[in-house]
């Protein structure tokens, strides 16, 4: 039976394989990983680490492990020079040829980390930003209007996974109208039920039918969609409103589990739970091995007295690597 590690995507603490890193992918067969700018110091070190854990992974007798970053560009770039470099998806959007400057943004950035042994990009933001309102998402956003929104992200998506490198549109259902910043705090969106599907949701209807490869969730209360829990955990939202209402199957992807939003409120263990059985497939936990750890234990427990059904993690299952299938090459 496969274990619950299988449903992690972890990071490492620094720019080797460590131990802590490879007894996980021994032990608890973790084969998801995420990137960050303590893991990179130059192109020959940053390759070096991602055949490194191709190689743990085949090893251990795991298939070719995801390798994702964010690499958006402008305010979230973990690339530094000599790597290139882009301004913010706002600035890109507002140029004189936005589609052209674009998409040279997605080929550019696919190439560099396919280069690199990476395969996964969470990128594009879909978050529905007006201009000036004091929303911290302002910068990252393609847009305040839906529809384009909606039209160059599905741009940026298509170039990426044609590319090879999966995309992952972020975050649903539509950060955009949150003034704090869930890494620090739990966010409140107040805006009407109505406007949310009508304008936050179009960028991701649009990017699901357009067959984006994951879509990952939002640390925020969304008031007329579930009063009581934010998006990474809430059956309503992931469920109803994402599977059902959107039909979208795909892989659907935590933001940070480690985030302030979530871990003020509870442990990283409870929320992973919660988050799996709300309808999140693959649980992020970016730092701390430890809280990893502890997770395992609890998704175990849960799977043994019966909270945690079969029939959740093999789809959960089935999901990750139908991504894993199309965009990391087999290392088995």
């Amino acid at each position: 039976m496969t274990g619950p590690g299988t449903l992690l995507m972890i990071g490492l603490p620094g720019l080797e394989l460590d131990d802590s890193t490879r007894r996980l992918i021994d032990e608890a067969g973790i084969n998801n990983f995420i990137l960050f700018s303590r893991n990179i110091a130059e192109p020959a070190q940053l390759r070096e680490l991602c055949a490194e854990l191709a190689t743990a992974c085949t090893a251990g007798g795991l298939d070719a492990p995801l390798i994702g970053i964010d690499q958006e560009g402008g305010s979230v770039t973990r690339l530094p020079e000599p790597w290139s470099q882009f301004p913010d998806f706002r600035l890109l959007a507002k140029s004189p040829e936005p589609e052209a400057a674009l998409t040279g943004y997605a080929r550019t950035v696919s190439r560099e980390l396919l280069e690199l042994g990476i395969n996964l990009n969470f990128s594009p933001v879909l978050d529905v930003c007006p201009r000036n309102g004091g929303y911290f998402m302002e910068r990252r956003s393609l847009s305040g209007d839906p529809e384009e929104a909606a039209r160059l992200g599905v741009l940026v998506i298509g170039e990426m996974q044609n590319s090879g490198v999966a995309a992952c549109a972020k975050h649903f259902p539509g950060l955009g109208a949150a003034r704090l910043d869930p890494h620090l705090t739990l966010p409140t969106v107040g805006r009407p039920r109505a406007q949310l599907l009508a304008e936050d949701l179009l960028p991701f209807r649009a990017a699901t039918a357009a067959g984006v490869a994951a879509v990952m969730t939002s640390h925020t209360i969304y008031r007329d969609l579930d009063p009581d829990r934010p998006a990474t955990l809430s059956t309503g939202i992931l469920g109803g409103l994402l599977r059902d209402e959107l039909g979208y199957d795909g892989l659907v992807i935590t933001d940070d589990l480690e985030m302030g939003a979530i871990e003020n409120e509870m442990t990283v263990a409870e929320a992973s739970l919660q988050s799996l059985l709300a309808g999140a497939d693959l649980l992020l936990i970016c730092h701390e091995h430890d809280k990893v750890r502890a997770t395992i234990e609890l998704l175990s427990e849960a799977r043994r007295d019966g909270r945690l059904e079969p029939a959740r993690m093999e789809t959960a299952v089935r999901r990750i690597n139908a991504v894993r299938g199309r965009f990391a090459v087999s290392g088995k």
